[in-house]
């Protein structure tokens, strides 16, 4: 084998050697760039369980209210008002995340319905015969207890929003990220005005 032959392969070697370091860096950060859009989209799938969950509770509550106290119709219109407009957002899917407009409507929604919902718990304390059917109370904890999932998953999805989008800005792999269309995902804030103590009257 001559000079220039031995040359031509050390040469080949290296270009091979090279190409199987730099895809394998690709493929080790493609899928944990997958792996990562995963986690986020089942974090997302739990904080979707949770407001369905409390979107089912909504007509048993209003309805054991209604039986209690109907004078009290414009609460208990507002309640299922809200209960509608978080329903037109409930279906929407993980393109969600990735677009901020959507993504606000969706936290508004949400917003609009718990503050509906903290109305309505207000308004049956003027009604102890209420306070004490076992029906709504029960229906009060378990409402009580969405609400805690609600915040518990809610903080889930931003910290594997946080992990996912942190991983995807960093260099080189925001390089990746943006040549296979990995997009940053949108995180849960807090209703504005959320800073001040709510008023509450009886």
């Amino acid at each position: 084998m001559n000079r220039t032959t031995r040359t031509v392969l050390i040469v080949l070697a290296i270009l091979v050697l090279i190409v199987v370091v730099i895809y394998g860096g690709f493929r080790n950060t493609y899928n944990s760039m997958v792996n990562l859009d995963e986690t986020v989209n089942a974090a997302w799938a739990q904080v979707e369980n949770q407001y369905q969950r409390r979107y089912d509770l909504i007509p048993n509550l209003v309805e054991t209210v209604r039986g209690f106290a109907d004078q009290e119709r414009e609460t208990l219109t507002a309640v299922t008002e809200a209960r509608s407009r978080a329903g037109g957002v409930m279906q929407m899917d993980e393109s969600l995340l990735e677009d901020p407009e959507a993504f606000e409507r969706f936290q508004e929604a949400q917003s609009g319905l718990g503050s509906a919902l903290q109305r309505l718990l207000v308004v049956t304390e003027n009604y102890p015969e209420l306070r004490s059917n076992q029906n709504f109370l029960t229906l009060q904890d378990q409402l009580e207890g969405t609400e805690n999932r609600i915040a518990v998953e809610r903080r889930r999805f931003n910290e594997a929003a946080r992990a996912y989008n942190t991983y995807i800005r960093q260099f080189p792999r925001v390089i990746i990220a943006n040549m296979t269309g990995f997009e940053a995902k949108e995180y849960f804030a807090a209703t504005a005005g959320a800073e001040e103590a709510p008023q509450v009257e009886f």
